[in-house]
């Protein structure tokens, strides 16, 4: 009996088609909220329905309440220096990193007294 594709061959060809259709489905995009379009008609109760509990909020003199739910990482550089001894049998080593402060992204949302949404913003920290 004669075989079309040799074993390496279509092995190959599996994880390709395996990779490429990882990719496809890495690469789905996801609904972005239109949160101009929820001012006045969105609540604090239905934020921490769909979002979870704020990882920051503080409860203003007006009655507002500002909240901030964490959206993604900001990025980071750092890198190590080390020296090291050794002698007899046993080693010592020492090191030092440097590096920038990692800073994050942010959703802020305030809620007027009445517990509405009043403004919605991107923050830095």
């Amino acid at each position: 009996m004669k075989t079309l594709l040799r074993p390496g061959l279509a092995y190959c060809l599996l994880f390709s088609g395996l990779l490429f259709s990882w990719l496809f489905v890495g690469c789905a995009s996801r609904s972005r909220v239109n949160w101009e379009s929820r001012i006045g008609n969105f609540s604090y109760d239905q934020a921490v329905a769909e979002k979870g509990p704020p990882d920051k909020s503080t409860r203003l003199n007006d009655g507002s309440t500002v909240a901030e739910w964490f959206i993604k990482h900001g990025s980071s550089f750092s890198f190590g220096v080390g020296t090291g001894f050794y002698s007899g049998g046993s080693a010592i080593g020492v090191g030092q990193n440097i590096g920038s402060v990692s800073s994050g992204e942010y959703l802020r949302l305030t809620f007027g007294s009445d517990g509405n949404l009043t403004r919605w913003e991107r923050v830095r920290h």
